[in-house]
């Protein structure tokens, strides 16, 4: 993986927007801010990344993001990696955050991975079920007897108030509830099912992680055909603030001599 965009929520209206862009190229981590951060009102710039129309470039992962990932020398570490289904001894930073969202109780940021297609052209993800722990005792317990490569089913959630685009996902006979599809997902779900109809999108369990805290719980794996002109991450507000090639990036643990020392400790 090495895209993964900065969603922020604004805790007024709840919207989701894409505020920043982390990628990695020739073992360097480039981050920039993008358009969306123009629709959170009194958006703020994270630590010393105070330039919101700059590109920060450093050979180690910034500390807003690296703060997000769980030491290695933790004693859950191993047990971690298997919830997220990842290899311990090969470890990638920006696949951890692509699967845990990086999410922290102290801010209202989540990272975002953008789907790419898969070599056969297909629309593949894994992602944790959402919404857990608002589910009834009854489909906590359901999720418990799941088993791997059981199909899961998705039912769109027009009534919710807070987001009518949300999708659940539902267990065949007898049917339960067992968690929503991550809400920035969702758009493109609901593009994919206009696309290719219902039966060719697939949602299935992937694992069960039932020693595991409820967010990472239950593992799932959509796919889909990739259709022709399928665009994904491409809307205005994922666009970079920082114009493409205007102006040096801001060298971070590869400084350029101008750099300002806000820029070097960012």
């Amino acid at each position: 993986m090495n895209t993964l965009f900065v969603a922020m929520q604004d805790q007024g209206s709840r919207r989701w927007a894409p505020v920043g862009r982390l990628t990695r190229s020739n073992g360097l981590y480039r981050f920039v801010y993008t358009r969306g951060c123009r629709q959170v009102p009194d958006f703020e710039a994270f630590g010393r990344l105070t330039d919101l129309d700059a590109e920060y470039v450093s050979e180690d992962l910034f500390p807003l993001f690296a703060n997000r990932i769980l030491p290695k020398v933790r004693p859950e570490y191993r047990r971690y990696m298997q919830w997220l289904g990842l290899n311990q001894d090969d470890n990638d930073a920006l696949d951890e955050l692509g699967r845990t969202g990086g999410v922290r109780a102290t801010d209202a940021l989540e990272l975002i991975p953008c789907p790419e297609p898969t070599e056969d052209r297909r629309y593949e993800i894994l992602f944790f079920a959402r919404g857990l722990r608002h589910l009834s005792p009854a489909c906590q317990a359901s999720i418990e007897q799941l088993q791997v490569g059981q199909p899961l089913f998705l039912v769109q959630d027009v009534q919710n108030d807070r987001d009518t685009m949300a999708l659940m996902m539902r267990t065949g006979e007898p049917v339960q509830l067992v968690g929503y599809v991550p809400r920035y997902y969702a758009n493109d779900v609901l593009r994919l099912l206009d696309s290719t109809g219902a039966q060719p999108v697939r949602v299935q369990v992937d694992a069960v992680n039932r020693d595991a805290p409820m967010q990472y719980r239950l593992r799932c794996r959509l796919s889909a055909p990739w259709p022709v002109g399928f665009v994904v991450c491409g809307a205005p507000e994922f666009e970079p603030l920082s114009a493409k090639g205007s102006g040096a990036p801001l060298q971070l643990g590869i400084e350029p001599s101008d750099a300002t020392p806000e820029q070097r400790a960012a």
